[in-house]
């Protein structure tokens, strides 16, 4: 079953969704319980706890999907790799063919 936020982000199916949702609560909780605990006004608190929460949320939501994305492109780039290792395999042009004819003359 999936726990759909604000009736659109679907916190089970969407990448980094709901690790932002944790971290914005944790953020919320440590920003609202400080500012209180500084200032002993209960209404100001709550503000910065909002805040608090939207800015830690989308800041890890920004941070995780960077590092999502970077790791589709070296999967992507690793699977060319792989693939084009296989389509040259023991060809010309083999780059290890290339190095261990190198190896073999430096002896």
């Amino acid at each position: 079953q999936s726990f759909k936020l604000l009736g659109f982000l679907d916190v089970k199916n969407v990448p980094c969704a709901r690790e932002s949702v944790l971290y914005g609560s944790l953020g919320s909780l440590v920003m609202g319980l400080g500012h209180f605990l500084a200032t002993s006004r209960v209404r100001r608190s709550y503000d910065v706890a909002v805040g608090g929460f939207i800015c830690t949320m989308l800041g890890y939501w920004f941070y995780c999907r960077y590092n999502l994305a970077q790791q589709r492109i070296r999967q992507r780039m690793i699977k060319e790799g792989m693939k084009n290792r296989v389509l040259f395999e023991g060809s010309y042009l083999d780059p290890e063919k290339e190095r261990a004819g190198s190896e073999r003359s430096d002896s």
